[in-house]
């Protein structure tokens, strides 16, 4: 501490006084309950008792970017049928238009059935994920707020339309820590090119820079750099660390109102910790055929998006708190039945065995799997050149969405959307009701949840929101 008058700033005093009296408290407090031996390190990532009851601890969500269509795979509306081709006149500004002039209703190019014991309705190319239609609760209900993809894709990660703030996955390991010292409490499983907004969507935003999710490349290596150089054992490396943290130790002290370089420090420590543990949590060698065959990693079509499952597995089951993994090419404005048709055929065994296989080995109740895009499709198109486009544009007002597993009301759908699927009329939320019911699952309450940040107290829903009872279990 500086003891020169002149250089001695108000700040430094402040921060001293809190690293002084309140620490001397703490440490004293610390050896009564430990019989006087050393206090433990805290870490911001420390493991967090619940606020409620919680009847999840790990989250896998499944991004569809682009936004699916919900009138082509689980809301499926007869009206179509019968006005396919006549000429629609849409009211409001919950919808992009890709074309002017006329525009025109569209009828589903694909056929649905009646599937598990619940006779839910689903798309004919989800072939594996009927096999799990029972463990499935569908939400007709929730309406989003932008049709434009970056502010979609903020708003459903991170409860803003604008980018800045934290995503879900970082105010769940804020309010609940890790559970795996070893590896980030938020891991993202994204594409080769990242979703629309970028890495905002997965940021801590305002929150410390421990509670970012780190992305995991879906080629190559992983994560960059995480072997050491050769010649540099783990030895030398922890030593040049261990120097590293005397000089980092000695900075922070003379600037305790930047919390920067305590997040870096954190984050070298994990980095050296994930040397060990990393690298066999990303080989699936040791996993069985049967298992890799399972989530359809022998099938090309299906591979990339297995792989994505099944490390998300393999991530909960070593205590990642929030995984999130994305599937591209959803924004189907024209060639809608080629290209949804592929795209379902991607996912459908994989997330069928995703379900599978966290119920085999008992860890479906206790993690809750969210399927969602950033908004829903139009029932209705414009044309484009040579006629109608058989496509969809962007909807606020409806969208697709079904959990599994965390508490959630299997074998059920909730809500309904209009006779055409334009807009939610039953159970209608927005999203902020969807992250609060969420956080409710984990046992955290949303106006509880807050970091003091910009004057005021934040969290997650912005401005509050409502529990969506009928969705819990």
């Amino acid at each position: 501490m500086c003891t020169d008058p002149k250089k001695f700033r108000r700040r430094d005093f402040l921060y001293g006084l809190g690293a002084s009296v309140g620490a001397l408290a703490l440490n004293s407090l610390m050896s009564c309950e430990n019989g006087n031996k050393a206090p433990a390190q805290t870490s911001l990532l420390a493991k967090k008792p619940p606020m409620v009851k919680a009847k999840a601890k790990a989250c896998i969500f499944l991004m569809m970017e682009g936004g699916p269509s919900h009138l082509d795979t689980f809301d499926p509306k007869a009206a179509l049928e019968k006005y396919h081709l006549s000429k629609f006149v849409r009211k409001g500004k919950n919808f992009s238009a890709m074309s002017q002039g006329d525009r025109y209703m569209v009828k589903s190019p694909f056929k649905f059935r009646k599937v598990g014991q619940s006779g839910a309705d689903m798309c004919e190319h989800f072939v594996h994920l009927a096999q799990v239609a029972d463990e499935l609760c569908f939400y007709r209900g929730c309406q989003a707020e932008s049709v434009n993809h970056p502010t979609a894709q903020y708003h459903m990660n991170t409860g803003s339309r604008f980018v800045g703030d934290p995503a879900i996955g970082a105010w769940m390991t804020y309010g609940l820590g890790s559970l795996n010292e070893n590896i980030p409490a938020f891991m993202v499983l994204p594409e080769v090119a990242f979703p629309q907004g970028g890495a905002a969507n997965w940021s801590n935003g305002f929150l410390p820079a421990q509670f970012q999710g780190t992305p995991l490349r879906p080629v190559g290596s992983p994560i960059l750099n995480l072997e050491p150089p050769p010649g540099l054992s783990r030895y030398h490396q922890k030593e040049s660390l261990e120097f590293l943290q005397k000089l980092n130790e000695h900075h922070r002290s003379q600037h305790a109102e930047h919390d920067a370089l305590t997040a870096r420090m954190s984050n070298y420590e994990l980095a050296f910790r994930m040397q060990g543990e990393v690298p066999d949590l990303m080989d699936l060698a040791n996993e069985d055929e049967k298992t890799k065959d399972m989530y359809g990693l022998n099938n090309p079509a299906t591979a990339a998006f297995g792989r994505k499952c099944l490390l998300a597995r393999r991530l909960v089951e070593k205590g990642v708190r929030f995984v999130q993994l994305y599937s591209g090419g959803w924004d189907s404005h024209d060639f809608l039945q080629r290209a949804h048709s592929s795209l379902i055929r991607s996912i459908d065994q994989p997330v069928a065995a995703l379900i599978k296989d966290l119920k085999r080995r008992g860890m479906l109740d206790e993690t809750l799997i969210v399927w969602t895009g950033e908004f829903g499709r139009s029932p209705d198109n414009g044309l484009r050149e040579g006629g109608i486009a058989y496509g969809r544009d962007h909807n606020s007002t409806a969208m697709p969405m079904w959990f599994a597993g965390g508490g959630v009301k299997a074998g059920h759908t909730i809500g309904a959307t209009d006779e055409i699927g334009e807009k939610a009329v039953e159970v209608a939320h927005p999203i902020r009701d969807v992250h609060v019911t969420m956080m409710q699952l984990f046992g955290l309450d949303d106006n509880k949840l807050t970091y003091f940040h910009g004057g005021r107290y934040k969290q997650l829903s912005q401005f509050g929101g409502t529990v969506i009872n009928e969705l819990i279990a």
